[in-house]
């Protein structure tokens, strides 16, 4: 049986952050800490509030220019992770946050996750699951006319239903 290192890792994180606050509490003093901690939670929202603005225009650009969407999709989500990493208290989380924030560290992620990351392009492969693979795609592609319900109409999403038509359970 194979050991993940994720629970090992969310058991420890706390009692991690715990020494690193006495640690730095010790070097620099209670109410700079506090300050630190406090600078850092408020940095983490800013990020977190301008973040999905960037997003979406990194995303605007990369569809106006022609350029695939998914290293402004992956570069958006690590600066999301990351203001995530800096509002929750903590030194160690404050500093794999504000190294996710480095553009050097988010192209090496990206150069690491690039060959796992697949995109379709929607509109020149014509809504096919396996654009340019074989034939026997599980997908079925009818037109309005090639298709028709037989029986009664029980759909629960059929217009003119209300709940009081659902059977009873």
């Amino acid at each position: 049986m194979r050991l993940s290192l994720v629970p090992v890792i969310i058991l420890l994180m706390p009692i991690l952050e715990i020494a690193g606050f006495i640690v730095v509490g010790k070097a620099i003093g209670l109410w700079p800490t506090l300050a630190l901690i406090m600078l850092t939670s408020m940095l983490g929202l800013i990020i977190l509030r301008n973040g999905g603005l960037r997003v979406v225009r990194n995303l605007q650009n990369a569809g106006r220019t022609g350029n695939q969407p998914a290293e402004a999709l992956v570069s958006g989500g690590m600066r999301v992770i990351a203001g995530i990493l800096l509002f929750v208290p903590g030194f160690i989380t404050d500093i794999i946050g504000l190294l996710m924030l480095v553009p050097a560290v988010r192209g090496f992620f990206w150069k690491v996750f690039r060959p796992n990351i697949i995109v379709t392009d929607f509109a020149r492969s014509g809504f096919r699951a396996n654009p340019g693979g074989p034939a026997s795609s599980k997908v079925v592609d009818l037109d309005e006319d090639d298709f028709h319900r037989e029986g009664p109409n029980n759909s629960p999403w059929s217009p003119g239903r209300s709940d009081r038509d659902l059977p009873k359970q």
